[in-house]
């Protein structure tokens, strides 16, 4: 009779707090580290460890699963890395509450906000709640790979609440406040993590309206915050910008007063502008006097540039808007690609590359090719500027729309141009670096579930590990820290108190990782979704056992199709 459900030997452990790594062995038992050290007792199954690193189970504060976590087990590309416990609900975006007729609308905001295709929602969609507490109740029946929490967003409470007047963005009276702060109280009783909302005048409907919340007001956001005290400190998150034209002092003031009156921690996303690379200090250091005077606040980093990626299979890329190229853009991948090639096409659609782009359909920086770099077998996110397409066109006396279209034919059509268009603008990862190490900062903004066409940032956690804490040329960050910043840091933050640390008692949610020889694969478009709905996935190599609750959920970098992971509710 083995002594222990599974016992992990002899690997060199980063507990999660930061601690110098230590070797020793870890035995579960009942889905809960029973010991660490060195264990006498034998396993009924056992780990060999040896010369890997041993993590807890990393935890994601920052997805998008909302759409996907009722139609699908696995929380990918999130749990290819290691992520254990996420959180959903971000960015005033999601599903619940909703009435019927509330529907078609949530779905544009979905598809808008988050690149998730709407055809997609409306095939995958079950709509089997109207409550918000009603969700929580669907979602409880779900069987995962990963445990999962969930926010109360902003947009659908006030569609709810006000209906039209609310996507005419009209101010809130009294009553609707009230109203408002009664169902988020509502949503925390039931066990949400906290209440998320967006102020990012970007941020559009998929038809291009502005949302219902950017305009909120304070008082609005203040009296939801107070209905929220009552539940226990919990996350107020604000997708907010900090704007050169009104300075960034109103909109950081705010937060801070919502964070100073409710108690509550308030996240924002942090992030590095061209147009103001310097900006993204000056609101860090007023987060860091903000923290002194007692006021929680944290600014959600991400551990590379957030980079659109732009290809012939993705939403965007240089050559969309062109009339010739969107003639053929409803072909299949192969015969578009044949056509692309053929020196009359491929001479019509670069003659029309300097033509107007329409912007309602498409963003400007689609034609910002000068600033892209091709993405490649071996995905660099820190290239070198001689890797810059302006940089590759010149030395190969070629035109840059030339070089773009050459480039995206590689591949037979599936090669993918990257465009950092965030924390990137000295082109290097320094600035990176800087809010990685600041007590002000929490990681996030990996988006797992999102941006389905354009974006693949739930790759994350490898990436910390493998550049950061591996191979990055200059200054390193120690693995402790590394794994410290994803599992008991963002743990404590989401107020998890049962994981992010290996230690006995706590859940036995841990990764057996392959340090030496981790590896991340290049994104790929995968037509996996409902409706054979398109979305952006990526693979690593190198994690040799992922364990939720005591249970092997992925080994050798492939799912087990075991599915331990549940819903979480938050305690009050």
């Amino acid at each position: 009779m083995a002594d222990y459900d599974l016992v992990i030997r002899g690997g060199t452990l980063a507990d999660g707090t930061g601690a110098d790594l230590f070797e020793g062995d870890i035995a579960i038992a009942d889905g809960r580290i029973a010991a660490i050290g060195q264990i006498a007792g034998s396993g009924a199954e056992e780990i060999d460890a040896r010369g890997q690193l041993v993590t807890p189970g990393f935890v994601d504060i920052h997805t998008h699963y909302d759409a996907q976590v009722t139609w699908d087990s696995h929380f990918s590309p999130s749990t290819n890395h290691g992520v254990t416990s996420l959180l959903m609900g971000n960015c005033g975006v999601g599903f619940a509450p909703c009435k019927p007729e509330m529907r078609e609308q949530m779905i544009d905001v979905m598809e808008g906000v988050e690149d998730i295709p709407g055809i997609v929602m409306a095939e995958g969609l079950p709509w089997n709640w109207t409550s918000f507490p009603d969700f929580l109740d669907a979602l409880d029946q779900r069987r995962m790979d990963a445990d999962f929490g969930v926010a109360v967003p902003h947009i659908p409470i006030r569609v709810w609440v006000m209906g039209q007047r609310a996507v005419k963005r009209e101010p809130a009276t009294a009553r609707d406040m009230q109203r408002m702060a009664a169902l988020v109280a509502e949503g925390m009783a039931a066990g949400a993590f906290g209440f998320s909302t967006t102020r990012v005048i970007g941020h559009r409907t998929a038809g291009g309206e502005q949302l219902p919340v950017t305009t909120a007001s304070e008082d609005e956001l203040m009296t939801i915050a107070l209905a929220m005290r009552p539940h226990g400190k919990a996350l107020f998150m604000s997708a907010s910008e900090f704007d050169t034209a009104n300075g960034f002092s109103s909109e950081f003031r705010l937060l801070q007063r919502i964070a100073q009156e409710s108690g509550h921690t308030v996240t924002f996303p942090l992030l590095q502008y061209d147009e103001a690379p310097d900006r993204w200090l000056e609101i860090a250091e007023a987060c860091a006097n903000a923290r002194a005077a007692g006021a929680d606040m944290l600014g959600q980093v991400v551990g590379r540039p957030v980079g659109v990626l732009m290809g012939l299979q993705l939403t965007l890329h240089p050559f969309r808007g062109c009339p010739s190229y969107d003639a053929i853009d409803a072909l299949p991948l192969a015969q578009r690609v044949a056509a692309m090639r053929n020196t009359e096409t491929r001479a019509a659609i670069l003659s029309e590359y300097g033509g107007r782009l329409d912007p309602a359909k498409y963003p400007a920086f689609m034609r910002y090719i000068h600033l892209c770099y091709p993405m490649g077998a071996e995905p660099d996110y820190s290239p070198p500027e001689s890797r810059r397409l302006d940089n590759l066109a010149a030395a190969r006396g070629m035109s840059l729309p030339e070089l773009a279209y050459d480039l995206l034919l590689e591949e037979e059509g599936q090669a993918i141009l990257y465009f950092p268009a965030r924390n990137f603008t000295r082109f290097n990862l320094d600035v990176v670096r800087d809010m990685l190490t600041r007590d002000d900062t929490v990681l996030g903004l990996g988006d797992g579930g999102a941006h389905c066409g354009a974006i693949c940032d739930g790759s994350m956690q490898t990436y910390l590990l493998t550049y950061w804490a591996r191979d990055r040329v200059g200054e390193r960050l120690s693995i402790p820290h590394v794994v410290h910043r994803m599992t008991g840091h963002t743990a404590g933050v989401m107020g998890l108190a049962d994981r992010g640390i290996l230690a006995p008692g706590m859940k036995a949610d841990i990764n057996v990782i392959d340090h030496d020889r981790l590896h991340l694969y290049p994104p790929r478009a995968s037509f996996d979704l409902p409706a054979g709905g398109r979305r952006l996935t990526q693979e690593a190599r190198g994690y040799t056992a992922t364990i939720l609750s005591g249970i092997i959920t992925h080994r050798e970098d492939r799912p087990t199709g075991e599915l331990p992971g549940r819903l979480l509710r938050r305690a009050h």
